[in-house]
């Protein structure tokens, strides 16, 4: 049986996916619908299966009412200022102007959203919503602790492995993937490798770590999942000291690459002639390599808006990583203690090569060496050994200080 249009949709009345939305405009401010409540359904339907608003179809009689030609923009506007500052985390909304016939036989413009399925839990003004039949209804909190149980938050549940809504095979970057496998990728292959994996419907999509190092660029899906460099002159955080700064985007090993090359850019390396040259870098290169593996590696992606940051100052290097230590680690047991919160991750890391002079072929060491390493490389330029601390219980915390 053929799926319904969407003319065909809106005769029948909205449903646990549809919703529409009578549109009123007064000079450049949209009067109705309410600011807050709209945003309450735009989350509720997020934190649902997803879903589709009309705007300009009137929700009581069903009628298609239209926006006028020189509101649209108003109205998109509008939306699109809801999704990002309305609703926490923002919301990834496809928004579309089209038109649709009246009762009269004219053709109107409307606007379409469509929010997919999300991979996060979204507050709006109201409160915690979900969609329910035709509206939306507050979360109680044992409501809530199952989303975030379905929506892998839960620390037993590996996130890595979750599917991302909106992606598919077509998505996937082929010489990104061959690196993963030893022939031309097929669908059993990649769900084998937990790069692909099917959803409640059955379609084929990524998985979080198939989005993060099989495509181009995943901050299409995972917008947060970026390091922000940032070099500054001196030894405090001021935005009028800055010498530099870059949002470095891309698949995590090239991530791990440009942060590098960010490092060599805007470092000093001393030069001494007493006997044969020798160069003194200002931090240890492999020890911010590992310290950068490990970031990518063991962040908390379930964390959304929440991303990797480098700073560099004259005395010193900070790195700040998105979650708390997994499991029971602390930062005094780094060196001895070894545990993973991204183990898919981990696993196609270290399949990945490795810049050349790091010591290493594979980007990812399996056997717990990183830290000691970082450790060590510290003490050995600077005499000081790195500090580790957890903020907040939500941000991890390295500390490097710069050789004199």
């Amino acid at each position: 049986m053929a799926e319904p249009s969407l003319v065909d949709r809106i005769q029948l009345g909205e449903d646990s996916t549809l919703e529409f939305k009578r549109v009123d405009v007064t000079g450049q401010r949209v009067r109705n619908p309410d600011r807050g409540a709209f945003a309450d359904e735009l989350a509720a339907m997020a934190n649902g299966r997803g879903g589709t608003v009309i705007l300009g179809v009137d929700d009581r009689s069903r009628e298609v009412l239209g926006i006028a030609l020189a509101d649209l923009d108003v109205v998109e506007g509008w939306v699109r200022e809801i999704c990002n500052d309305s609703v926490k985390p923002a919301l990834d909304a496809d928004i579309r102007k089209f038109t649709m016939e009246t009762v009269a036989g004219d053709m109107v413009p409307v606007i379409r959203v469509d929010l997919a399925r999300s991979l996060f839990i979204h507050r709006s003004p109201g409160g915690y919503f979900r969609r329910i039949g035709s509206s939306k209804r507050e979360m109680t909190p044992e409501a809530l602790t199952r989303l975030i149980q379905e929506r892998s938050y839960s620390r037993l549940i590996r996130f890595d492995e979750t599917i991302v809504p909106g992606t598919g095979r077509a998505d996937l970057h082929f010489a990104l993937t061959r690196r993963f496998t030893l022939s031309d990728p097929t669908d059993d292959t990649l769900r084998k490798l937990r790069i692909m994996s099917k959803d409640d419907d059955g379609a084929e999509r990524l998985t979080i770590a198939g989005v993060l190092l099989c495509t181009p660029e995943p901050q299409r899906w995972m917008a947060h999942a970026y390091i922000q460099a940032v070099s500054y002159a001196g030894d405090r955080t001021d935005i009028e000291y800055q010498t530099d700064s870059r949002d470095i985007g891309g698949p995590l090993d090239e991530q791990v690459a440009e942060a590098l090359h960010f490092l060599r850019r805007n470092t000093l390396v001393r030069a001494t002639k007493n006997g044969p040259r020798s160069d003194r870098p200002q931090f240890s290169e492999r020890a911010v390599f590992e310290a950068l593996v490990n970031a990518v590696a063991h962040r908390d992606y379930s964390i959304a808006g929440s991303r990797i940051r480098l700073h560099l100052f004259g005395d010193r290097l900070e790195l700040y990583v998105p979650g708390a230590l997994a499991n029971t680690l602390t930062p005094d047991s780094l060196h001895l203690r070894q545990a993973s919160r991204n183990e898919l991750i981990v696993s196609l890391l270290a399949r990945c090569p490795a810049p050349t002079g790091l010591g290493r072929s594979r980007l990812m060491d399996r056997r717990g060496d990183g830290v000691p390493i970082i450790l060590k490389e510290c003490e050995r330029l600077t005499g000081h050994l790195p500090e580790y601390s957890v903020l907040d219980d939500s941000e991890l915390r390295l500390v490097v200080r710069s050789a004199n």
